[in-house]
């Protein structure tokens, strides 16, 4: 086992269980990145081209408008 690959384990040892996770992700995508299958994926999703989603009604329910919003202000009647 190289020193690097021990140094690795000890800082493993002390990291709590959800970080320990994140780096197991970490390793697999560069696995992922670095073998020949990836680099043909990529490709492959290049080739796919996607129909862009509506963004129509995707603010629905994000804001009410008051039922006085056309009301005139209560500052500005003196200038009425």
């Amino acid at each position: 086992m190289t020193t690097a690959t021990k140094n690795i384990i000890k800082k493993l040892e002390t990291l709590p269980e959800v970080m320990v996770n994140e780096v197991e992700d970490f390793i697999d995508f560069l696995k992922a990145k670095h073998s020949k299958n990836f680099s043909n994926s990529i490709e492959e999703n290049r080739k796919i081209v996607e129909e862009p989603k509506s963004l129509y009604g995707a603010a629905k329910g994000l804001f009410i408008i008051p039922k006085d919003f056309n009301e005139p202000l209560d500052d500005l009647k003196d200038y009425m």
